[in-house]
């Protein structure tokens, strides 16, 4: 899920890369951010599972996750349960007060979990986007 795949969908590929591209930048982001840290889930054959991207702002006492990924055949499996759970270690070790996580509307799985690991929703926020070269909205 990703805004950027919602605006692909909306108004058409754009720019020389797509949307899942830019989404591996925000990851790459997170992981050289000098607050950030990633966490990789690899299965039983040691191939990439899974990742939860973390921020953390020791100042303010917030930890953020700001992505999370895990392989389509291993969903529904408790991975992404045990990699948020594995964030909100790091959070606790790090001694910090509030977790923080986002979701598009559109994420049944996150939006079912969430609640269950103990968040609560605290905001809505809306988003908007438009093509700059005049071309319309698909």
């Amino acid at each position: 899920m990703s805004i950027d795949r919602n605006i692909e969908s909306r108004f058409g590929a754009f720019g020389d890369h797509d949307w899942a591209w830019r989404k591996m930048r925000h990851v790459d982001d997170d992981f050289a951010a000098p607050n950030g840290r990633v966490a990789v889930a690899e299965d039983e054959a040691g191939a990439f599972a899974g990742y939860v991207t973390m921020r953390l702002d020791r100042e303010a006492g917030v930890g953020t996750i700001p992505n999370l990924a895990v392989r389509a055949d291993l969903r529904g499996k408790g991975l992404g349960r045990r990699l948020i759970e594995h964030a909100l270690g790091v959070f606790r070790e790090e001694g910090l007060k509030i977790a923080r996580i986002e979701t598009l509307e559109q994420n049944e799985i996150g939006r079912h979990l969430y609640p269950q690991l103990g968040f609560v929703e605290v905001a809505r926020q809306l988003h908007f986007a438009m093509r700059l070269d005049g071309a319309q909205a698909l």
